[in-house]
């Protein structure tokens, strides 16, 4: 019985971030812009990303946390959405923007640099906020976390 409540109070404990419960900040000239997210933690997160997705809301993404700034690559392959990719410092300082990238696509996407995390929301959403280099995103990874 115990092993049972133990394994619901795990499972309980992981779904809200696994269904989008969580949310990050994003700071531009336009303002402030929150977004519902889903935080990619682990190498399985990560690696299944957004993939065989048909839709995500206005106002979601997924944030991949590398736990370490290091050079990245990402790549589009079976997903349907078309994306902006925000490569992010660990101080939550945007260091680059991919903006729509090409659903499908087994290119390489670089980071151009070594970065903590990269947060994917719909393609255009980070025009349509102002989005630029130098921006910042709070979110509890980064060490801007209030």
């Amino acid at each position: 019985m115990t092993r049972l409540v133990l394994a619901l109070l795990v499972f309980c404990l992981a779904v809200p971030a696994a269904l989008g419960d969580d949310t990050v900040e994003i700071e531009t000239a336009t303002g402030n812009h929150v977004f519902t997210i889903e935080l990619a933690d682990t190498p399985q997160l990560r690696q299944r990303g957004l993939m065989f997705r048909q839709h995500m809301a206005a106002d979601h993404g997924m944030l991949f946390d590398f736990e370490r700034d290091q050079e990245i690559s990402m790549w589009m392959q079976n997903t349907y959405i078309p994306l902006d990719m925000i490569f992010i410092l660990s101080d939550g300082t945007v260091h680059r923007i991919e903006r729509d990238t090409t659903p499908f696509s087994t290119r390489s996407i670089h980071s151009r640099g070594p970065v903590r995390s990269v947060l994917e929301v719909n393609a255009g959403r980070s025009a349509e906020i102002g989005l630029r280099p130098g921006d910042t995103v709070r979110h509890r990874i980064f060490s801007n976390a209030d």
